[in-house]
């Protein structure tokens, strides 16, 4: 696996019991698979919610009102940082546990495995990446795979037969 950025800050807080959720540990070495050979130094939040915080941040900011498994707010939008500050600043990340644990019972997914495909796509929106439309998706897919094997994570697109 290629090394991760040179300087890294993840912040992760738990606004849910943490019995059962990858560790701060987890989700760090996570992202940082997600950015090796992409950016150099990144600071970011991660944000485990429940149901309703999920649901009160997607309909707020996505207009969707469902709890959904990652949101990701890329720091460089809308408005960016203030003039004059320069700092790492990649974003925030919300999981929603209830929703990513029910999404891997019913996927038959090892949690954590979950969490991981989760973090990692969540990292790579706030680099930019995208999946409105096939082509993105595909190539978006694609990425997040051959990160995940290098975690040692199964294929998470593969459908079971």
């Amino acid at each position: 696996m290629t090394r991760g950025p040179t300087r890294l800050d993840v912040a992760v807080g738990y606004a849910v019991p943490r019995k059962g959720l990858p560790s701060a540990v987890s989700f760090r070495r996570w992202v940082a698979a997600a950015l090796a050979g992409r950016i150099r130094e990144a600071d970011l939040a991660i944000r485990v919610v429940g149901t309703k915080e999920g649901r009160a941040l997607n309909r707020h900011y996505r207009g969707r009102d469902y709890a959904t498994n990652v949101l990701s707010f890329p720091a460089d939008l809308p408005r960016g940082l203030p003039p004059g500050v320069r700092m790492p600043l990649l974003g925030d990340m919300v999981l929603c546990a209830p929703v990513v644990a029910r999404e891997a019972r019913a996927q038959r997914k090892p949690l954590n495995a979950h969490y991981a495909h989760l973090t990692v796509h969540g990292a790579l929106h706030l680099l930019g990446w995208d999946h409105a439309d096939a082509r993105e998706a595909e190539a978006m897919e694609q990425l997040e795979r051959e990160i995940l094997a290098g975690l040692g994570i199964d294929d998470p697109y593969a459908l079971d037969d």
